[in-house]
């Protein structure tokens, strides 16, 4: 048996790469693959000319490509494109490297902004009743005020399914006891052996967002603490004694 750099030799292999393994390293080149640039920048500016925005955002008017790019290099800035569509395209003079972190700060400050509304999963069954019930309803209640939808699932099991007003029931009660809280998105619908109905947080509730009802509790207490009668100063009370020996 012969011995290469590439590993042992059988009868009857390829040389070469086998099927597959060119798949196999495509797949890699495209993971290796930076993401393109939406700008074009210096160089890669196709047009003769373009319409030219200085950094402190005067208009320059048009200009030859390689004298905006000289102008740009001249004050250690970057020639961008970001007009391409007009004509000539508009370029502006900036610090490049600076202006894709600012934008990317802004997405971040977006996206931790948003508010994000969750779709939270309570589960009946047609018999739930009681403590049980009343549990349940207090997640809801919960979920409601958090600003988050609601899917009321109520799972039928056996014989069970023949019987689907038994779990129309359960949810119509839900939804009168959060009436005041919440307003019907989906009305009920079975899936198999699984009926389903999602609930929506009124507007008023929704805008409050996560933690509303937090702060409010906080807002209310705020004028009990200061509508509490002050206490005593320690440090007037000898004086008060002595005004009253005297």
């Amino acid at each position: 048996m012969l011995r290469t750099e590439q590993g042992p030799t059988y009868p009857g292999r390829i040389e070469g790469p086998q099927p597959g393994e060119d798949v196999i390293a495509r797949r890699n080149d495209k993971k290796r693959r930076k993401p393109a640039e939406q700008h074009r920048v210096g160089r890669r500016i196709r047009a003769r000319e373009v319409r030219v925005i200085d950094h402190t955002g005067e208009q320059l008017g048009i200009m030859d490509t390689r004298s905006a790019m000289e102008r740009a290099d001249a004050l250690g800035l970057q020639l961008v494109e970001v007009n391409p569509k007009a004509n000539p395209p508009v370029c502006k003079i900036m610090d490049y490297g600076r202006y894709k972190y600012e934008m990317a700060k802004k997405e971040r400050d977006a996206r931790r902004n948003q508010t994000r509304v969750e779709v939270k999963e309570v589960k009946f069954r047609p018999k739930t009743a009681g403590h049980d019930f009343d549990y349940k309803l207090r997640h809801v209640r919960r979920f409601l005020e958090d600003g988050d939808k609601v899917r009321l699932l109520v799972q039928f099991r056996g014989r069970e399914v023949v019987h689907p007003e038994t779990g129309r029931s359960i949810l119509e009660r839900v939804c009168k006891e959060v009436a005041d809280l919440a307003t019907v998105v989906q009305m009920p619908s079975m899936e198999g052996n699984r009926m389903n109905m999602i609930l929506a947080p009124k507007k008023s509730r929704q805008q409050q967002g996560k933690g509303g009802g937090r702060a409010a509790a906080a807002k209310a207490e705020a004028p009990a603490k200061k509508d509490a009668p002050a206490k005593p100063n320690a440090a007037s009370a000898p004086d008060s004694a002595a005004g009253g020996a005297g």
